[in-house]
């Protein structure tokens, strides 16, 4: 070569291929070593955070799944005309006991009674005949749909609570169940006397309570 030209650098010297493959990975070593040594040292615990920032959260949601109906619904609260009218003897002391149990039943106040004797009763059941409306209990829905006797059970108890699964098993047997709401009508006057006095005073004061309970001004 002529004096003065650059001369390449070799790194490795010599014809050998193994020497040549030892210089080549003695540095490609070298040059990882030397690009790490500027970097902070790994602090414990790194590698498991670093993992989890690249993973996708993950948030854990607690849904409370209620009726929209019962949901935060107060007795006087409730519009007039999304309440079920539920229409009842007031001379009948065990009748008012059993609606009693129904109201303590209905949180969310969608029942509201009204006695026979009411001049209201007379506007809802215009249709039927005095005797007609004291020969049983009768059920009126917000969309005016009356039920009476005890084709009205099933579809009251599907306004309470966890009441489907009852309001299914009588909805199936629909005779059975008005048999069965027929015997207790006539046998309500000794049905009566198991009932303590107490209780049917307390019941009473239910229905009355229940019953003066308007939509608010």
């Amino acid at each position: 070569m002529a004096d003065g030209a650059e001369q390449p650098v070799s790194r490795c010297k010599g014809p050998s291929r193994s020497l040549t493959a030892s210089c080549r990975w003695t540095h490609c070593v070298g040059r990882r070593i030397r690009s790490s040594a500027g970097r902070p040292p790994a602090r414990r615990g790194d590698g498991a955070s670093n993992a989890a920032s690249r993973r996708p959260s993950r948030a854990v949601v607690r849904i409370h799944v209620t009726d929209d109906a019962h949901a935060g619904e107060r007795p006087s609260g409730l519009p007039s005309e999304r309440r079920w009218a539920v229409l009842y003897d007031a001379d009948c002391g065990f009748c008012k006991w059993l609606l009693s149990i129904l109201l303590r039943w209905d949180r969310a106040a969608r029942l509201h009674p009204i006695a026979l004797q009411h001049r209201e009763a007379d506007n809802l059941l215009q249709e039927l005949t005095p005797a007609e409306r004291m020969a049983s209990w009768h059920l009126i829905s917000p969309g005016g749909e009356r039920r009476s006797g005890g084709a009205a059970v099933a579809p009251l108890l599907r306004v309470l609570p966890a009441g489907r699964l009852p309001a299914a098993g009588f909805a199936r047997f629909p005779r059975l169940t008005d048999r069965g709401y027929r015997w207790v009508a006539e046998h309500r006057s000794q049905l009566s006397k198991s009932v303590p006095p107490r209780a049917k005073r307390r019941a009473s004061q239910r229905v009355h309570q229940r019953e003066q309970d308007r939509e608010p001004h």
